[in-house]
């Protein structure tokens, strides 16, 4: 059974109904809210894949980190924000990537309806298929607005990892989370 989309008028529709239920849709500051809803999430869950550019490692067989590239998504259970930093670690294998294809990935997986779980392992699974390495190593440390805005209302951070090849390596594993 295929799903049938709706256009951008049907969820401009949807939104003004929610209005509804907590205010006057047609009063001045929410007039044009629908409107501008649905551009809102289709900016922030809305990614094309990115060009991958890789070049020959010539020999280097170190590892390589990026630190602390900002992200923000929306989490899939409440559709309310959880932001903060990735880092990626891979060791090459022939192939080195352009140093900011790593934050075009990291937008790419981020921009969608995500857990925080499935977000980190997305952008490992990912790099190490593209590029190949011995092994890549990623790490996300992020706050979630459903925790901090609703619910427990306390401020946190979650931190999770996924690791491939050789990051499963005690040694390695320990550089990557030491850098």
């Amino acid at each position: 059974m295929e799903i049938e989309h709706p256009t951008a008028q049907d969820l401009e529709n949807n939104v003004r109904t929610v209005l509804t239920y907590f205010d006057d849709p047609t009063r001045e500051g929410l007039i044009d809210t629908p409107r501008r809803v649905v551009s809102m999430w289709h900016e922030l869950l809305k990614a094309e894949e990115p060009k991958i550019t890789v070049f020959d490692s010539k020999g280097y067989d170190q590892m390589i980190i990026d630190k602390n590239i900002p992200f923000f998504s929306l989490c899939e259970h409440h559709l309310i924000p959880f932001l903060g930093i990735v880092t990626i670690g891979y060791i090459p294998n022939k192939k080195l990537i352009g140093l900011s294809k790593l934050s075009r990935i990291v937008d790419y997986f981020s921009r969608r309806l995500n857990t925080q779980e499935y977000l980190t392992q997305n952008i490992a699974n990912y790099i190490q298929k593209v590029l190949e390495p011995l092994g890549c190593g990623v790490t996300i440390k992020a706050r979630h607005l459903c925790r901090e805005m609703r619910g427990a209302r306390s401020r946190g951070e979650m931190v999770t990892s996924a690791l491939k090849g050789v990051f499963f390596n005690q040694k390695v594993r320990e550089e990557f989370l030491g850098l």
